[in-house]
This record gives structure tokens, C-alpha cells and sequence, in this order.
């Protein structure tokens, strides 16, 4: 019996870590729930979309036009989104209304609320949300 105290806690060791094993074909993703693709989301709250998760991390630009001015030139919001597949992790730029390719996946960013009003204040990291699609090569759109 004396045998059998040293042994156990590693026994107890190695069952508890089985437990964190991670599937090879899983998309790495660091945070809470997954929303479902179309859903608006957050900085740093992923989303599904195809076989990806995606996680807008930062707006690296956002010179869209005021809602209520007129402007000669329409701007972009530039949104730095992670990408997570099966056993690997991107971060990529991603622009409005401009499809981007990464590992044969294409991504775009269809939706970026709100937008900015002219002589109100700029708006918060924490205003913005988000809406992804995407297709693989599999699975092009309609």
C-alpha cells in the first residue's frame, strides 16, 4: 500500500490533464462562445463562419464618411480580425465590402456599426460590431 500514495496523484495528474487534450481539426480560439456567421460581434468575440472562427481585434482605420455629411469620398473601416483554423492562427487586415483570401478561405466583412455622425464624438472601441461571411473553395456563394 505504501506503493500506491506516490503512484496516485499521478494517476489523478494524468486524468485530469486528458481532459485539456485538444482535436487537431479544431479551430484555435482563445475566448468565450462562438456567435453563428451573420451575427454582429464585438471586438474580441468570435464568430463562425465556414470552418474559420473569426475575432475582430482592433479598427486600424475607420474613415468612413459621416452618416449625416456629405463627403467626396466614401472612406474604409480596416478591421485586424484573427482568423483560427484547423491547427493554425492568422491575423489579417480585413476592409469593408473587400473580400480577403487567407488559406484558401475567402473572408469579407459585410457590416461595421455604427458609423461615425459628424460634430458627435468618435465612436468607442467598445461601440463597434461586426458581421463576417465567407466560403471556401468547396463551398463557394450562390
Amino acid at each position: 500500500m505504501a506503493v500506491m500514495k506516490p503512484i496516485l496523484p499521478l494517476i489523478f495528474t494524468a486524468c485530469a490533464l486528458s481532459g485539456c487534450a485538444t482535436y487537431s481539426d479544431a479551430p484555435i480560439v482563445d475566448a468565450g462562445p462562438i456567435a453563428s456567421e451573420g451575427s454582429m460581434v464585438a471586438l474580441g468575440e468570435p464568430v463562425a463562419v465556414e470552418d474559420v472562427v473569426l475575432t475582430p481585434m482592433k479598427v486600424t482605420e475607420d474613415s468612413r464618411c459621416p452618416i449625416n455629411a456629405r463627403c467626396v469620398w466614401a472612406g474604409r473601416i480596416v478591421v485586424e480580425t484573427r482568423v483560427d483554423g484547423a491547427g493554425w492562427r492568422e491575423t489579417v487586415p480585413v476592409t469593408l465590402g473587400e473580400p480577403e483570401s487567407v488559406r484558401g478561405y475567402v473572408l469579407n466583412l459585410v457590416s461595421a456599426e455604427p458609423g461615425q455622425m459628424a460634430g458627435a464624438d468618435p465612436v468607442g472601441p467598445e461601440d463597434y460590431r461586426f458581421a463576417y461571411e465567407g466560403w471556401s473553395p468547396d463551398n463557394p456563394p450562390d
